[in-house]
């Protein structure tokens, strides 16, 4: 995306649904979390119909029609669930497929073997960083989370000593590692130059994740300690199995999908020609979508057949899959709803209105926009675009280096203190089975030391670049 094409996508957002003025929408925006937060906590309602509910109290404070609310909120809900409900859906029957076949408990048994005690939390960290680096953060969780369940709790691991290293290298490179979507606009909004941002980038990302991972786990599993919620572990398969998947199909099976999405990044920035046929096939073979969908299909025959498996306990099996997964997609897609109801009445488009007088240096300024915007609409992506967009015009005269890190600030900022407007905390709390204040002490907090820390370290490479 070129700054020309971000400026046009500034010129081209809808126009808020509401006229209400800078005040009215901060009151509307506590108003709208605050009643979120309170249903959930005190009343004990559930996730989705407490967003469902905040929502609505957020449009009507903001003095936005009713109908125009409950369009914005279902456009957002049903955008979410689009983008992230299939692959949500797939991920669940693959990892089916992985445990009632054996191979779940083939790689969690030879994880065990060969990294145990202190090394888990690294070895987590490791893993999760290098499967993150092609992928949206959604189809890493998607990916990974059921094994660090599972790892947690047959290894006796505490949740949260296993799961945080787990989450930062997904969020880690999800925030500051082309070619993630959010660095590649950030890059072309600025016109930064992609191989020295990945450069620094891996520079940053690398303390980034040792803190927010490992070393922040020792305290956020004192803080909660929870053990793997059981609903979402699939279980250990049958002692009456003979047989199943050895360690390399099923290794390959799960790295199926991101090596098809990591081929398609590559192919995109080497050739960088939508109308070239390779970068056309790598872009569909490539998609979310049909990578999960092909690593479905051929664990078929890699993970169901060596079990033992017959083609009529496909059918079945989908759908115990599927039906741990109900909840999950309406509390993600109402979070998403409640998301675009805030985007559009206005509120991202208010934090950069107030922010446009504010005399401080660049990248300080890029990382408070993006941090500003994120905890208004809890979108990463919408803070890095708006950021971007903002202040692109300060790139001028800056070196290739000092445009770099302008990008790395913004998306640094771009992952602060995610909480109740953003669909990763409900994806997060779910799957680990937390509760609201859980979640915030110790997925919130990881995020916002990921945010700090790269922000930190990119200040302090500014004096040496």
């Amino acid at each position: 995306m070129t700054r020309l094409s971000v400026e046009m996508l500034a010129a081209d957002a809808p126009e808020p649904i509401t006229s209400a003025g800078h005040a009215q929408l901060g009151i509307a925006v506590l108003a709208g979390i605050a009643v979120i937060v309170l249903l959930i906590t005190k009343f004990k309602l559930h996730a989705f119909l407490s967003l469902t509910l905040g929502t609505l109290v957020l449009g009507a404070v903001a003095g936005a029609p009713l109908d125009k609310a409950i369009a914005s909120f279902t456009t957002g809900l049903g955008t979410t669930v689009a983008g992230v409900g299939v692959l949500i859906a797939l991920g669940a029957i693959l990892g089916k497929m992985l445990a009632d076949s054996g191979g779940a408990d083939q790689i969690v048994d030879t994880i065990l073997e060969k990294a145990g005690g202190r090394s888990m939390p690294w070895a987590m960290v490791l893993i999760a960083s290098v499967i993150g680096l092609p992928l949206f953060f959604e189809v890493g969780v998607v990916l990974l989370i059921p094994v660090v369940l599972m790892v947690a709790k047959r290894g006796n691991y505490s949740l949260m000593r296993i799961g945080i290293p787990a989450l930062a290298g997904l969020s880690v490179m999800h925030g500051l590692v082309p070619p993630h979507p959010g660095p590649l606009v950030a890059i072309d909004a600025v016109g930064a130059n992609l191989g020295v941002t990945l450069a620094l980038g891996v520079l940053v990302a690398i303390p980034t994740v040792i803190i927010a991972g490992p070393l922040f786990s020792r305290y956020a599993a004192r803080w909660v300690d929870v053990p793997a919620p059981d609903r979402m572990i699939p279980q250990r398969a049958s002692e009456e199995l003979e047989r199943r998947p050895g360690f390399g199909p099923t290794l390959a099976t799960i790295l199926l999908p991101v090596v098809l999405m990591l081929s398609k990044a590559l192919v995109d920035i080497v050739i960088d020609d939508p109308e070239n046929l390779t970068q056309r096939v790598f872009d569909v073979i490539g998609s979310p979508l049909i990578a999960l969908l092909v690593a479905v299909l051929v664990g078929i025959f890699t993970l169901l057949r060596p079990a033992g498996f017959g083609k009529e306990r496909l059918s079945p099996l989908v759908e115990r899959g599927l039906a741990p997964i109900a909840g999950i997609l309406l509390i993600v897609g109402a979070g998403g709803g409640f998301k675009q109801t805030l985007i559009d009445c206005g509120v991202g488009q208010m934090v950069l209105d107030i922010s446009k007088d504010w005399s401080i240096p660049a990248l300080l300024l890029a990382w408070l926009i993006a941090v500003a915007i994120r905890l208004a609409t809890g979108s990463a992506t919408v803070a890095t675009i708006s950021a971007a967009g903002l202040v692109a015009p300060l790139a001028e005269g800056m070196s290739t280096g000092e445009t770099a890190l302008l990008v790395l600030a913004i998306g640094a900022g771009s992952l602060f203190f995610s909480h109740v407007n953003d669909a990763g905390f409900w994806l997060v709390k779910e799957y680990f089975g937390l509760d609201v204040p859980q979640t915030l002490k110790t997925w919130s907090i990881m995020e916002t030391i990921i945010s700090v820390v790269a922000g930190g370290l990119v200040l302090l490479l500014s004096l040496v670049i």
